[in-house]
């Protein structure tokens, strides 16, 4: 057994969670360096790379959690006995946070008994078809084609542009816009000025973490905006979108303009979770999800 040593997740550290991501295929939308480096401060986020493993921890309202490892599958009972030792350590049970289905399932088989195993529906992510995004043909899409269709007809002069360093200042504005007025709205929400300062620290260093983006100009302002990455060979994650909600069809103008125009090719966009929020939940379930990726959460009992 294997003594593991966690370190706080860095900037530095983009390369080599890349390439454990790569190795397999995840369909989560937080199993990537991005995803992780955004939220690494609030959650704590630490990793080891031991073994051909790639451990990560992290911590929420002073509870210890272990992520997925990642490795070969032949790894998986290893690192499930290395993170029980870990934990013991600290005088905690093993917790595990934001399994994937299989991964959730090889507990239940192989500690049979063990982990109390409860999905998270709060955190499954709604995935959909790339051309019925682009297209929002059928009945059942009807009304997002009438919202579009409304914004063009509104605003003829809009400009789909793609994401370059020279337009990310006029993003920040529009961002600095949208975070005013929700914080307004939601004055107890923690997690509204975690993700902007997490937007702006990405756009600070925009070329390094290797994302594309898009955005809707109109008169010379932009009025949303929306970035990703590829996930795996066939799956887009949208890590972040934003639009002025004062402008009828702004959503589901850079929603549609940005699969168009840089995710044509694949097959399915991962929009990420709703996180339990009634009014979020109904937006992503209205584009009509072509699958949602459970995750599950998983603790050791004996």
């Amino acid at each position: 057994m294997s003594i593991i040593i966690f370190q706080d997740l860095t900037k530095d550290d983009k390369q080599l969670l890349d390439r454990y991501y790569r190795s397999g295929y995840y369909e989560n939308s937080h199993f990537n360096f991005t995803n992780l480096f955004m939220w690494r401060k609030p959650y704590k986020i630490k990793h080891c790379e031991q073994n051909e493993v790639l451990y990560l921890t992290c911590e929420w309202e002073g509870e210890l959690y272990a992520l997925q490892p990642v490795c070969a599958e032949g790894h998986w009972q290893e690192a499930v006995e290395n993170l029980k030792e870990y934990f013991s350590q600290q005088g905690k049970p093993l917790a595990f946070t934001g399994l994937e289905k299989r991964f959730a399932e090889f507990l239940d088989e192989q500690f049979p008994g063990r982990f109390a195993i409860q999905a998270d529906r709060d955190n499954y992510d709604y995935v959909y078809l790339a051309d019925k995004l682009i297209t929002l043909s059928g009945r059942k899409l009807h009304s997002k084609k009438n919202h579009l269709n409304a914004f063009r007809k509104l605003y003829p002069e809009a400009q789909y542009l793609p994401m370059t360093p020279e337009l990310l200042p006029a993003c920040r504005d529009e961002l600095e816009k949208w975070y005013a007025a929700h914080i307004e709205a939601m004055p107890e929400s923690i997690f509204i000025p975690l993700e902007r300062d997490a937007i702006l620290e990405l756009f600070a260093d925009w070329d390094y973490f290797q994302l594309k983006g898009g955005a809707i100009c109109l008169n010379g302002r932009i009025i949303a905006f929306s970035f990703g990455e590829q996930l795996n060979r066939d799956s887009v994650v949208v890590h972040v979108e934003k639009a002025d909600p004062s402008i009828r069809g702004a959503y589901p103008a850079i929603n549609q303009g940005f699969v168009e125009h840089e995710w044509s090719g694949m097959t399915y966009i991962n929009r990420e979770e709703d996180m339990g929020q009634e009014g979020l939940r109904k937006a992503k379930e209205s584009y009509k999800p072509e699958k949602m990726i459970e995750k599950y959460n998983a603790k050791l009992i004996d």
